[in-house]
């Protein structure tokens, strides 16, 4: 497979870049053809601005999504915008590795997001009517390849578990497993995280190093999340609400956007699961 990491830690020599090491050297005594885009070392210009859009008249009001439609139409994306799209297009899986900061992404990857995930690419893509609300959310110009994200967190696991103070690690990746990588169309991957990130000794290293291995060595048969399909017929279009009766008793907010699955003991029982997320986050 084709694998693109995109590298988001200003301090190589960090856990996060030697971490990206370990997958990139796994991957490829797996056979696999990997690249990396390492957005502080490149300098990546995160906020977008009206250098974006040559095409817009130095008068113009900046309506950035009309403006991003405009230059994918007419091809005239920035060069280094370009460039990522090429990527994105290139690889089989795409991995966002980053540390966690105040429960979100670096800046700099968000402004990788803003600018290279262009209208017409990334959204604001096909059919809009009263049967389909374009293609989006498992769908896309995305779909048919694999993403998954390699996370490190100060916080101690129990932090963000179900009744932790800084809540569930799932929801709070939420927003980018489901809403950046599912929205065009991945097939999103069990996240891995790796939590007392700045606490971790040599042997505690070596641990979460064989783990990420296992991970890298797995890319192509993990499950994915099962995030509900838009366009399945689980939701009333266009309104975009969940139908009655979907999701388990009790669950509300972004639990209600994952299907149900069932986990086979080997007695041959069966119970529900929410996620298969949750099960490898709490071994990452």
């Amino acid at each position: 497979m084709k694998v693109l990491i995109l590298f988001a830690h200003p301090e190589p020599r960090s856990l996060n870049g030697s971490l990206r090491d370990v997958a990139v050297r796994e991957l490829e005594a797996e056979g696999h053809e990997v690249r990396v885009s390492d957005l502080y070392a490149e300098g990546w210009t995160s906020e977008v601005g009206r250098a974006d859009f040559p095409l817009l008249p130095p008068d113009g009001r900046l309506a950035p999504a009309a403006a991003s439609k405009q230059a994918f139409e007419s091809g005239t994306l920035t060069a280094d915008v370009k460039a990522e799209i090429e990527k994105l297009l290139w690889a089989d899986v795409l991995i966002l590795q980053f540390p966690l900061w105040w429960f979100s992404m670096p800046a700099i990857l968000k402004g990788w997001v803003d600018r290279v995930f262009a209208y017409g690419f990334a959204y604001g893509v096909g059919e809009h009517s009263d049967k389909r609300w374009g293609d989006r959310y498992g769908e896309g110009r995305l779909a048919g390849k694999r993403a998954m994200l390699i996370v490190t967190a100060g916080g101690w696991q129990e932090h963000y578990s179900a009744r932790g103070i800084n809540g569930p690690i799932d929801d709070l990746l939420f927003p980018i497993n489901h809403g950046i990588l599912y929205y065009p169309g991945y097939d999103v991957l069990p996240p891995f995280v790796v939590y007392k990130a700045d606490k971790l000794d040599e042997a505690g290293f070596q641990a979460t190093a064989e783990r990420l291995r296992e991970r890298m060595r797995t890319l192509a048969t993990t499950p994915p999340i099962p995030y509900r399909r838009q366009n399945g017929g689980d939701y009333l279009i266009p309104s975009m609400r969940l139908r009655a009766g979907l999701g388990h008793s009790g669950a509300t907010g972004f639990a209600l956007h994952v299907e149900q699955v069932e986990a086979h003991s080997p007695n041959g029982e069966t119970s529900s699961l929410r996620s298969t997320a949750e099960g490898c986050a709490a071994t990452a």
